[in-house]
């Protein structure tokens, strides 16, 4: 072919419980690299549980945030919280062709799915030889409701894009994050990576580069937030901007930041004690995501308190950044741009 037609920008989307995040990358070489980002809060209440509840205010949240980062893209990629998902691993002969195999899959989909078809979503992607049997191959089916999925392309909608891809959040951290190490510390062993939001905390565990757990908790940097506005007397608004911007009395790193860390670090503790009570392999990496894991000292406490090797994941590790952008900003935003990250890889697939 002489000419293949350009691909078109794709921005990736993360809505979270009290943000978006908008992210943009663009294909230099063998490498990418981030072109457009924004986080932007929204309204209260505009998200509850993952659920959005106002479709009008997150479109306009999105709208805000795709302006603030200067994206031009009209089209993106979404994902639906895990716990909106059912997965399950099925096998199937390898010699079905690909629309053989999705139409075996429709017919057998209500063996799995607990909902009926025509209020779900369901997809499939084919991991791999079945590694007991080469005649058969592993499937991977997810299914998520119709409702999770219509209200995320609804919202893009209000802000004027276009829902090319929903995906999932684990598979979408799971991407971002496998991206991060390539060439670098490589992914074999069993590696916990933990996402720690503003209401939620997410832990995803890796098996040699394959999720084997996922496990989400209400629990996340808003605590934090809360305690200095009940502390100093300061509304929502300028007790989170006290805590990115600094500027607080000198007894709030050992009365606040310091109690609140030690908290994160037994919130991660019953995350792996839970996971070890179910899983015969101890954890040989700790990976911190998400705002919180932006707290400076974090991932130390968190190693010296647990005896386990932590970091703190970057997204943009093997990636430039536009030299139009701020890149300590970007910097300080890369640890909850995982999803985003995840999502806008999704485009050059």
């Amino acid at each position: 072919m002489l000419f293949k037609r350009k691909k078109r920008p794709l921005i990736g989307i993360d809505i979270s419980s009290t943000s978006v995040k908008v992210l943009e990358l663009s294909r230099t070489g063998a490498g990418y690299r981030v072109e457009h980002h924004a986080v932007v809060p929204l309204p209260e209440n505009a998200v509850s549980e993952k659920q959005i509840t106002d479709v009008q205010a997150v479109g306009e949240t999105i709208r805000r945030a795709v302006r603030q980062a200067g994206s031009k893209a009209k089209e993106c990629a979404l994902a639906v919280p895990g716990s909106a998902v059912i997965t399950k691993v099925i096998t199937m002969p390898a010699s079905l062709s690909e629309r053989e195999l999705e139409g075996q899959i429709q017919l057998e989909a209500d063996q799995y799915i607990p909902y009926a078809l025509e209020e779900v979503n369901l997809d499939f992607e084919v991991i791999g030889p079945t590694p007991e049997n080469p005649e058969t191959v592993d499937v991977l089916i997810a299914a998520a409701r119709s409702e999770y999925v219509q209200l995320r392309t609804d919202a893009a909608e209000v802000a004027g894009l276009t829902a090319t891809i929903v995906d999932v959040e684990p598979f979408a951290t799971e991407n971002a994050y496998l991206h991060s190490v390539e060439d670098a510390q490589g992914v074999s062993g069993t590696i916990a990576l933990f996402d720690i939001g503003a209401t939620m905390t997410s832990l995803l565990v890796l098996r040699d580069g394959h999720i084997v757990f996922t496990r989400e908790q209400p629990f996340g940097g808003r605590q934090l937030t809360e305690e200095i506005m009940r502390r100093y007397g300061l509304s929502y608004q300028e007790a989170g901007l006290a805590k990115k911007e600094g500027g607080l009395p000198d007894n709030y790193i050992t009365d606040v930041l310091q109690p609140f860390m030690e908290t994160v670090v037994q919130q991660i503790n019953r995350f792996l004690q839970f996971y070890s009570a179910n899983n015969p392999d101890n954890v040989d990496h700790i990976a911190l995501a998400g705002g919180c894991a932006a707290i400076p000292g974090l991932d130390e406490l968190v190693e010296s308190r647990l005896r386990i090797a932590t970091s703190i994941v970057n997204p943009f590790t093997h990636m430039s950044v536009a030299s139009r952008l701020n890149k300590d900003h970007v910097a300080a935003d890369a640890p909850s741009l995982l999803i985003a990250c995840g999502l806008a890889l999704r485009g050059f697939e």
